[in-house]
């Protein structure tokens, strides 16, 4: 069968080469994809925008797609996979509906205390004068969200008041539609972990786990990113917490938005904190991680393709997936200037000399060859070196020697991820 990825990250080339490994799939489109998706054996790029969404439907009808599935979030928000649905074809991902609860936060803080979903205690705020009165009323550290999907970069944890007054001024003044709400969130201490579970609208499947780091530079500084490396399993994420997020996290949320008539159906992407009171939900995503799709699929060893049409069928209790114990680090490498401006066009090279060490998986994101075959940058986040090991150690020793060959003076990554989980 023919499969159709949307999308152009380094989630959607990992999505993209797991599913071109599945023996029922005889292509994978990826539209619009990258440099990398466009050399992965078993794809072919499309060259279509995201948003697209008429040409994405005519797109699977012509070329037979027999499943979609979408990797980013703006097109779940927007309404793709109802279209889709509309036209008859089978896809991947939750409706519209189903999406608020990544799409819009304070949906989806107004939907958690109404079920009594532990979270953090937070207030919802239209103008700046009221936003500024709770702030000062709270005081520092505090979270500052914007309502709306901001590429990863619309939370503030904030350690000052000054700080947070900044943040609040951002999001009303610079960040358009998503910017139309504030949502103002008590600070939780503890440990940042994602859960990943398989859903089909009313039953759920436990994935994996995955540890992340959203700040730009070493040490958790900078600003908010979407991600720059990861490491899977999470130690701090123990059984214990899998079970309690499960039936307290999980199973109510299904339970609940299938009750309101939006049942989810896809990847629910569970973001915790492990305090000691427990797993805190601090946000839900309705998809893979960016960059922890990529740890992710290296461990999976089942076929990806068969555990996402057992979520469209409803029939999750006839697949079982295996994961790898082995670990896997995901590196990140980005623009210089990313998250905020950056140049363009800038060339890459050693991306051979790195994917010939062991273990190493090379996945691109915004990249594409120039008219002389060089490869380039496009974009921020531009290349997710994963490694998969039998210990961390190993997986993050072997990540950072295939960073190192990678010679791109234009570009940057983090020198810590998982240094915290090695010094545990």
């Amino acid at each position: 069968m023919n499969v159709l990825v949307i999308g152009s990250g380094g989630r959607e080339h990992a999505l993209a080469w797991k599913l071109a490994a599945s023996p029922r799939v005889t292509e994978v489109l990826v539209a619009p994809g990258n440099a990398g998706t466009a050399n992965e054996a078993g794809c072919r790029n499309v060259e279509l925008a995201v948003d697209d969404i008429d040409g994405l439907v005519r797109l699977a009808i012509g070329e037979g797609v027999a499943l979609t599935v979408v990797g980013p979030e703006v097109p779940l928000v927007a309404g793709l996979v109802d279209r889709f649905r509309e036209e008859g074809l089978h896809v991947f991902g939750p409706s519209a509906a189903a999406a608020q609860l990544e799409g819009s936060k304070a949906f989806a803080k107004d939907f958690l205390a109404r079920h009594r979903i532990p979270t953090a205690g937070y207030a919802v705020f239209t103008e700046v004068e009221p936003a500024l009165a709770y702030l000062h009323s709270r005081g520092a550290p505090i979270v500052v969200k914007a309502d709306g999907l901001a590429a990863g970069k619309g939370v503030v944890v904030a350690q000052s008041v000054d700080e947070a007054v900044a943040a609040i001024d951002m999001v009303f003044g610079s960040l358009g539609a998503a910017g139309a709400e504030v949502v103002i969130e008590e600070f939780l201490r503890g440990e940042e972990a994602s859960f990943f579970a398989l859903c089909d609208g009313e039953h759920v499947l436990p994935l994996a786990s995955a540890q992340d780091h959203k700040r730009a530079f070493d040490g958790d500084q900078g600003p908010n990113t979407g991600g720059m490396g990861t490491y899977s399993p999470a130690p701090v994420f123990t059984p214990a917490h899998e079970a309690f997020t499960m039936a307290r996290i999980v199973r109510p949320t299904l339970s609940a938005m299938a009750a309101m008539g939006a049942p989810f159906r896809g990847i629910l992407f569970v973001g915790l904190m492990i305090g000691p009171e427990g797993p805190k939900l601090i946000e839900f995503n309705a998809r893979f991680g960016d960059p922890e799709c990529q740890s992710l699929m290296v461990r999976l060893e089942s076929d990806l393709l068969e555990g996402m049409l057992a979520a469209l069928d409803g029939r999750l209790d006839t697949w079982a997936p295996l994961w790898s114990p082995d670990a896997a680090v995901t590196v990140v490498m980005a623009t210089k200037g990313y998250p905020g401006t950056y140049p363009k066009g800038t060339v890459i090279e050693g991306t051979e000399r790195a994917t010939a060490l062991p273990g190493i998986h090379l996945f691109h994101a915004t990249t594409a060859r120039d008219a002389a075959g060089h490869l380039t940058a496009q974009g921020g986040r531009t290349l997710s070196l994963t490694a998969r090991a039998a210990t961390l150690a190993q997986a993050r020793a072997q990540a950072y020697a295939a960073a190192r060959l990678i010679t791109w003076p234009e570009g940057f990554y983090r020198t810590d991820i998982a240094a915290k989980a090695m010094e545990a």
